[in-house]
C-alpha cells in the first residue's frame, strides 16, 4: 500500500491499530478465552507490526542508494534492539500494573512513539539524487542502482527469483527464531543456569541482532551482500550444529549466542537490499513486503523444534533442525547469487 499510497500514511494507520491492538488485548479480564489474544495480540498488533516495519526499510534504500545496506540496517535496528529493552521490563510492568494493565501501557506507549516516527517517514522527490560528494565507488555504485529496472508486484510474485528469496528468507529466519526461543530454555534445563543467567545468553543475542545491523550493512556496501551472507550463514548452520555439543556452560553459550544473533542481524539487514537491487525501488514496499510473508512460515520452524523438545525431551534434535534450514537458506542464497548477478 505504501507504494501507491505514501509510507508516512501507512506508517501512521500502523501506529493507530498498534494502539487498538494492545488495548483491546488488555481486556482479557472481561475475554477469558486464547481466542481474544490471539485475535487482539496476535492478528491486530501482528498487522500493526508488519504496515509499521515494511514503511521503514523501503524508504531508508530509497533515500540512500549509495550506501543501501548502512541505510536499511540502521533504519530497521530498533527492530531488534527492543526485546533487549522490553524482556527485563515487561516483567517488571507486569508485577505493578498485571498483564491488562501492562497491555494497556504497552498501547499508550508503542502507540505513540510509532505515530512520532511515522510522521517523520517521507519518500525522497521523484528528481531525488544523492549528494555528489561521493568516491569513485560510491558513485559507481549510483549509477548501478539507477539502472535497475522496477519490477511490479504483479510481475515479481511470477518470477521464480521471488520464490527462491521467500524460501530462503523462511529458512533462514527459521534458525533466528529457533534460537530466541530455545536459547533460554537450554541455559536452565541443560546447564542448569538460574533464569535470570539463561537469559543473559537471550539478551546478548538480542543486542547484537540490534546492533549488528549497522556494522552488516556497513560491511555490505564494501564487499557486497551476497559474499557477506554466504559467510555468515555459512558460521550460523555450523553454530547451531554444534551449539549442543559444545555449549557446556554459559560463557560457551553467550558465544554461541553472538554468533547466532550476528546471522539474525544479517537476515533483516540485507534481505531488503537484495529485493531492492534486484528489482528496483518504486515498488520496493509491496516486493519486500511479499518477501519477507516468509517470515511466519520461517515461524513454523521453531515450533516444530519446540515440538521436538517436547517429545524426545532433547535439544539436540531442535537445534540440528534450525541447522538444517539454515544450511538450505545458504544454498538457496548461492543460488541466488548465481541468478541476480549474471
Amino acid at each position: 500500500m505504501q507504494d501507491r499510497i505514501e509510507p508516512r500514511k501507512i506508517a501512521t494507520i500502523g501506529s493507530i491499530i498498534f494502539f487498538v491492538g494492545y488495548a483491546l488485548a488488555g481486556m482479557m479480564h472481561w475475554f477469558r478465552n486464547p481466542g481474544w489474544l490471539i485475535f487482539t495480540f496476535g492478528l491486530i498488533v501482528g498487522t500493526a507490526c508488519g504496515l509499521t516495519y515494511a514503511c521503514v526499510a523501503p524508504t531508508a534504500r530509497k533515500w540512500y542508494p549509495d550506501r543501501p545496506g548502512f541505510a536499511v540496517s540502521i533504519s530497521v535496528m530498533g527492530f531488534g534492539l527492543s526485546a533487549v529493552v522490553f524482556a527485563p521490563l515487561t516483567p517488571k510492568m507486569i508485577d505493578l500494573w498485571d498483564v491488562n494493565g501492562t497491555f494497556w501501557v504497552l498501547s499508550i506507549f508503542v502507540g505513540l512513539l510509532s505515530l512520532i516516527g511515522a510522521r517523520l517517514i517521507k519518500n525522497p522527490p521523484e528528481t531525488y539524487a544523492p549528494s555528489p560528494d561521493k568516491t569513485d565507488s560510491e558513485a559507481d555504485a549510483v549509477k548501478n542502482t539507477v539502472r535497475v529496472v522496477d519490477i511490479p508486484p504483479t510481475k515479481f510474485i511470477r518470477m521464480p527469483t521471488f520464490y527462491l528469496l521467500w524460501l530462503a528468507l523462511a529458512m533462514v529466519i527459521g534458525g533466528g527464531l529457533t534460537a530466541i526461543g530455545l536459547i533460554p530454555a537450554y541455559g536452565e534445563i541443560e546447564l542448569g543456569l538460574m533464569p535470570a543467567a539463561a537469559a543473559i545468553a537471550v539478551s546478548v543475542y538480542s543486542l547484537v541482532n540490534g546492533l549488528g545491523r549497522p556494522l552488516v550493512g556497513l560491511i555490505a556496501d564494501r564487499i557486497g551482500s551476497f559474499p557477506l551472507m554466504i559467510l555468515i550463514y555459512i558460521i550460523q548452520a555450523i553454530t547451531f550444529f554444534a551449539l549442543p555439543f559444545i555449549a557446556v556452560n554459559l560463557p560457551l553459550l553467550i558465544l554461541c549466542a553472538i554468533l547466532l544473533g550476528i546471522g539474525y542481524a544479517t537476515t533483516f539487514a540485507l534481505f531488503p537490499v537484495l529485493v531492492a537491487d534486484g528489482f528496483g525501488t518504486k515498488y520496493l514496499g509491496i516486493n519486500y513486503g511479499l518477501v519477507f510473508s516468509a517470515f511466519g512460515m520461517g515461524a513454523v520452524t521453531n515450533i516444530i523444534g519446540a515440538g521436538m523438545l517436547d517429545s524426545t525431551g532433547s535439544f539436540t534434535p531442535a537445534f540440528l533442525l534450525a541447522g538444517g534450514t539454515s544450511t538450505i537458506g545458504l544454498l538457496l542464497i548461492l543460488i541466488l547469487q548465481k541468478k541476480m548477478q549474471t
